[in-house]
């Protein structure tokens, strides 16, 4: 997300001499993606933040997807997933592709390591719950509603307040940001845009800890999890600043577009990625052009996978669902509103419903894990006598 923010304390020129009170240099380091061309910050910590004691693999992440895909509308109740206890080791995919993965996880205890994410961006949607995101750069507190965004390789860890808190996290195998037609040539959230700049949440200041020890940091990497062991602790900044670091949004910052009659789904987009893009679905009055039909009208997803997680079990288009559910329409299948759900949405003033939905544009696979958890007839809900 390009807004510059800058904490702590730092040099007048990058890449000068920056000496602590007893004359010692500090160490400068660059993140960023996209080698020198991306977003990037310059970190300034009290030791050397390659000072490693020593590697060791722990696992590899072995996801299986259902051996035969299978063709039709599908929907998964995540209500009766069983997950572990760590908001980031216990995780569950469910859909997946090489360009973004969904999983979820019911977190009710805190992580000892640290965690780095070195293949891939996260969206990290909090579906109830609350705590703070610890990192390197500060803190940011998180609640229900939050998407989380945490750029690759920043380290972080989760300390819950709330246990326990359900995240449904998405795996970016490229960079997530902002919508483009959202912005302006220098980076602004322009005026049409649903949400601004003011709605971001940044780090928050948290004084470095000059600790010595072995401090575990787990990396993922290639879809495997390696230990590694720090000699101090990683939370040693004494200042930052750049254009890349995680930050924060709540679903409900979001404000929603309404016309005379329908508008298509784009104009719920929240964030892009390479190959797929994140919508939300929030609460808003209903269309009110005269015999406007409200509820969304039957589409086809050529060349996309649709994906929707729904918050509340109240949604314009759909029955059948819950609290939690997952959907998927695949490319292929025309869908649209269940029986009666289109003459039901005529004349009503406006719905509650709550949503993160998910379009790719390349095939979805499903995890073996999510056939545990799926309603098997969810194709023949839209059949009638």
């Amino acid at each position: 997300m390009p807004i510059y923010h800058r904490l702590g304390q730092l040099p007048r020129k990058r890449h000068t001499a920056f000496r602590d009170e007893r004359g010692c240099l500090r160490t400068e380091e660059l993140i960023g993606n996209e080698g020198f061309t991306g977003p990037a910050s310059l970190v300034y910590h009290i030791h050397p933040p390659t000072r490693l004691k020593g590697v060791r693999p722990i696992r590899s992440l072995d996801w299986r997807a259902e051996p035969d895909r299978v063709l039709r509308h599908r929907h998964f109740r995540t209500g009766g997933l069983a997950t572990g206890p760590s908001p980031v080791f216990d995780r569950v995919p469910l859909i997946f592709n090489a360009d973004v993965a969904i999983t979820l996880v019911r977190a009710s205890a805190d992580d000892e390591a640290f965690y780095r994410n070195a293949q891939g961006d996260e969206i990290a949607y909090v579906t109830d719950g609350a705590g703070v995101l610890e990192t390197p750069l500060g803190t940011l507190k998180f609640g229900e509603g939050d998407y989380l965004v945490i750029p690759r390789g920043i380290l972080h860890r989760y300390r819950l307040e709330q246990r326990p808190s359900t995240l449904l996290v998405i795996e970016s195998a490229g960079y997530v940001r902002t919508p483009g037609r959202y912005r302006n040539a220098f980076g602004q959230l322009l005026e049409h845009s649903p949400f601004s700049e003011r709605d971001i949440r940044r780090p928050e200041w948290a004084d470095p800890r000059d600790e010595r020890g072995e401090f575990r940091l787990v990396v993922k990497r290639d879809n495997t999890l390696v230990e590694m062991t720090l000699a101090h602790h990683p939370c040693d900044v004494v200042g930052w600043d750049g254009y890349y670091y995680p930050w924060a949004f709540n679903i409900h910052d979001f404000e929603p577009r309404v016309g005379r009659f329908h508008l298509p789904p784009p104009v719920h987009q929240t964030f892009e990625g390479d190959g797929f893009v994140v919508c939300s679905f929030c609460p808003r009055p209903y269309d009110f052009g005269e015999d406007a039909v409200p509820a969304p009208y039957n589409h086809s997803n050529v060349m996309s996978d649709e994906v929707l997680y729904y918050v509340s079990s109240d949604f314009m288009s759909r029955k059948g669902i819950e609290f939690g559910s997952i959907t998927l329409h695949p490319d292929g299948l025309p869908h649209g509103p269940h029986p009666g759900r289109a003459e039901a949405s005529i004349g009503q003033k406006g719905t509650s419903e709550l949503a993160v939905m998910l379009d790719t544009f390349r095939p979805l696979a499903v995890s073996t894990e999510a056939l545990t958890i799926e309603d098997a007839e969810y194709h023949r809900s839209w059949y009638e006598e």
